[in-house]
C-alpha cells in the first residue's frame, strides 16, 4: 500500500521520526527583525557583532530565537593573509544572563557534512538546564551549512535504480569529477584539522579562556581532535554517538549495521506477535530480498513521499539497504523494519520505495557531500582495507569502493602525523552510547574510555545513534556541565529506558 497521510497514527509518527533522524533539516540562519531580544539591535559576544535571527527544521515544532553572525577566517591557517572564508555563526544566550558562566557551550554536528545550524532545532531541548547558565555557540563546520558549502549535491550517493554497480559508481565518480572542477575554494583545506583551528578562532574572539565541547557522531571525532589540540582551552567534552580517533571512518560500517540488525531483529522473534507475523529469520528475509532485487529489480508504482503523486519506479536492492541502514539509526523507524521488509518480500514494494525516497531525497539536499570527501579523503581513505567477510552484509564493500574511486578525483589534503592517536586526557568527559547503535556502538565508547581516567561512559538500553535527548540524559547532560565531574552523575534514572516494540500491521504498535 502507498505511503500516504491516512496511516495511522503510531506509523506516521515512525516515519516522520525516521526522516528526522535520517537527515537533520536546516531551514536556515538568517536574519529577522523582531526574532530575538532586543528586536533588530545588535549585540556583541565579545569581539563578534550578533544580529537576531531565528533558527528552525520542518522536524521541530515552532522556532527558536537566536543570535547569527558572519566570521572570517583564513582558507590555509598556514597562510593567515592568505584568501578567507566566512563561518556562519550562531549564540544562543544563557537564559539567565545575570548567572552566566564564563565557559560558553560549543555544539559540534555530525556526518561529516550537517552543519550545526541545522542539526540545533533537533537537539535544542536536551540543553535546557545547559543554557540556565551556559551560552550555546554553533559554527557551521566549514564546506556545510552557509559556511562557504561544498555541496556537491549531484555527487551524492543515490539508489542505483538498475544501473549495475560498475556504471554506478562511474556516474558518481564523474560527477565528483566536476564538482571538483567548479569549485571556487581549495577542497584541500575543509579538513576536520582546520574545523579546528576555526573555532578555536572563534573561541578567541568571542574572549572565552575555555569552552565545552558537545559532539554528536562525526561530532565527536571533532571534539575529540579539539580537546587533544587544545587542552588549555577546554573544560569538559561530551561525545554522543562516540567515534574513536583510531577508527577509519566507513570501515565498519558494513559490519557494525549488521550487528546492530542482529540485535534489532532479535526484539521481533521475542515478541510473541511479532514472530507469529514474519517468522523465526527476518535478516534471512533481508537476505532473500535483496538477492533476488539484485538479480531482478521491479517495476513498482507508488506516491511520492513529498508530494503524493503516482510515480513509477524501479525497487532495487540499493533501495532496500538504504532504507534499512537508515532506518536502523533510531528504535521507532527500526520497529518498522519487518513489517515493511515483509511486504516487500511478498512483492508489496510501494512502501520500502516511498520510504526509500523520501530518506535519499533528504540526504541529497541536506548532506554537504562536498565537505564528507575533504574529511575523509585527506583522514581516512588511504588506510581502507577491504574485508571479504563485508561481501556478505548489507552495505557490502560498495561504500568504500565508491569512496576510495571519489577520492583519487577530488582534492586530496593531508592530516597531522598524529591523527589517528586516542585522546589521553585528564579532563572530565561524559560518553553516551546507544545499546542498538548501528553506527557508533558501545564498545567505541569503552575504546575511548580507556584513556579518559575522568570519563564515564553510559550506554542507553534499547536506543540507537544518538542519546542527547533520551529519557533524563538532558538532566544528566546539565548536572554535568555543571559539575564537570562525571563520575558522580546518578544515572539510575536511565535505568526506566526500554525497547520499542516492532511493528506487526499497518496499524501500529501491539497493546
Amino acid at each position: 500500500m502507498p505511503i500516504d497521510c491516512k496511516h495511522p497514527r503510531p506509523l506516521r509518527a515512525a516515519i516522520a521520526l525516521a526522516a528526522a533522524f535520517a537527515a537533520l533539516a536546516l531551514a536556515g540562519c538568517d536574519s529577522s527583525a523582531g526574532g530575538g531580544e532586543g528586536g533588530a539591535l545588535k549585540r556583541r559576544y565579545g569581539a563578534i557583532a550578533f544580529e537576531p535571527c531565528t533558527l528552525a527544521s520542518p522536524f521541530a515544532t515552532g522556532t527558536i530565537a537566536a543570535q547569527c553572525a558572519r566570521f572570517q577566517v583564513p582558507e590555509n591557517h598556514a597562510q593567515p593573509d592568505g584568501r578567507k572564508i566566512e563561518l556562519n555563526l550562531a549564540w544562543l544566550p544563557s537564559t539567565d544572563s545575570a548567572a552566566a558562566e564564563d565557559d560558553p557551550v560549543f555544539f559540534l554536528a555530525g556526518g561529516p557534512g550537517q552543519a550545526a545550524t541545522a542539526s540545533w532545532p533537533l537537539v535544542d531541548a536536551a540543553f535546557r538546564d545547559v543554557r540556565k547558565r551556559r551560552n550555546i555557540v554553533l559554527v557551521d563546520q566549514r564546506g556545510t551549512g552557509k559556511s562557504t558549502p561544498l555541496t556537491c549535491a549531484e555527487a551524492v550517493p543515490q539508489d542505483d535504480d538498475g544501473q549495475n554497480e560498475a556504471a554506478q559508481m562511474a556516474a558518481a565518480t564523474e560527477a565528483v569529477r566536476r564538482c571538483a572542477q567548479n569549485l571556487k575554494v581549495d577542497a584541500r583545506y575543509f579538513t576536520t584539522t582546520d574545523a579546528i583551528a576555526d573555532l578555536d578562532a572563534v573561541r578567541a574572539a568571542i574572549g572565552a579562556a575555555k569552552i565545552d565541547l558537545v559532539g554528536v557522531s562525526y561530532g565527536t571525532r571533532v571534539a575529540q581532535q579539539y580537546a587533544g589540540r587544545y587542552p588549555q582551552h577546554t573544560r569538559a567534552v561530551v561525545l554522543d554517538g562516540v567515534a574513536p580517533n583510531e577508527l577509519v571512518l566507513g570501515s565498519e560500517h558494513a559490519r557494525n549495521l549488521d550487528a546492530a540488525l542482529a540485535q534489532q531483529f532479535k526484539l521481533c522473534q521475542q515478541t510473541p506477535a511479532c514472530r507469529a507475523r514474519f517468522g523465526a529469520e527476518p535478516r534471512e528475509q533481508l537476505r532473500r530480498l535483496m538477492a533476488r532485487l539484485q538479480a531482478d529489480p521491479v517495476e513498482v508504482d507508488y506516491r511520492d513521499p513529498s508530494t503524493g503523486e503516482p510515480r513509477r519506479e524501479r525497487v532495487s536492492a540499493g533501495h532496500v539497504a538504504m532504507l534499512t541502514r537508515m532506518f536502523s539509526y533510531q528504535p521507532e523507524a527500526a520497529s518498522l523494519l519487518p513489517l515493511v521488509l515483509s511486504e516487500a518480500d511478498q512483492g508489496r514494494y510501494a512502501p520500502l520505495l516511498a520510504l526509500s525516497k523520501m530518506i535519499g531525497g533528504q540526504l541529497s539536499e541536506e548532506l554537504n557531500y562536498g565537505m564528507q570527501l575533504s574529511v575523509t579523503c585527506a583522514e581516512d581513505a588511504d588506510l581502507f582495507v577491504a574485508d571479504p567477510a563485508d561481501q556478505d552484509t548489507v552495505l557490502g564493500n560498495a561504500m568504500t569502493d565508491a569512496l576510495i574511486a571519489q577520492c583519487k578525483v577530488w582534492p586530496t589534503g593531508t592530516r597531522p602525523k598524529n591523527f589517528h592517536e586516542p585522546l589521553r586526557s585528564d579532563l572530565p568527559v561524559l560518553l553516551l552510547s546507544g545499546e542498538l547503535d548501528p553506527v557508533t556502538p558501545p564498545r567505541y565508547g569503552e575504546q575511548v574510555l580507556k584513556h579518559l581516567p575522568n570519563g564515564r561512559h553510559l550506554v542507553l538500553r534499547g536506543q540507537g545513534h544518538g542519546a542527547l535527548r533520551v529519557g533524563c540524559t538532558p538532566k544528566l547532560l546539565g548536572q554535568f556541565l555543571e559539575s564537570g565531574d562525571a563520575k558522580k552523575l546518578d544515572a539510575r534514572c536511565l535505568d526506566t529506558l526500554g525497547y520499542v516494540p516492532p511493528f506487526v500491521s499497518f496499524t501500529g504498535w501491539e497493546p
